[in-house]
């Protein structure tokens, strides 16, 4: 099993929503609030005036448990999106040692 972790701009959080329950690869993820620091470019069509003001990009971490064999569906998936450019997400995925419900 892996872990499949996507930071993405805030303003694709619904489309993203919509795509992923879309998937049966996917049986569900979480949202949370992050905060996107570090240099941040200029010609960014995401980067408002207010995110230039306070200094930090609004962003939605993703979390999504796949099987392994799925991540590489889901990402193409995703990658053929039209918000999945407009987002400028990053992903990164880790193994799962186990998983369960308490």
């Amino acid at each position: 099993m892996k872990h499949l972790t996507l930071i993405i701009h805030t303003n694709v959080q619904q489309d993203m929503a919509d795509h992923l329950r879309s998937l049966e690869q996917v049986s569900g993820f979480t949202f949370s609030h992050a905060e996107g620091h570090g240099v941040q470019v200029e010609n960014d069509p995401l980067l408002s005036a207010r995110d230039k003001v306070v200094g930090y990009t609004p962003r939605i971490r993703v979390d999504i448990l796949l099987e392994d064999g799925d991540v590489d569906l889901v990402l193409e998936s995703l990658r053929k999106t039209s918000y999945g450019v407009k987002s400028q997400g990053i992903y990164w995925i880790t193994a799962v040692e186990q998983s369960g419900h308490l």
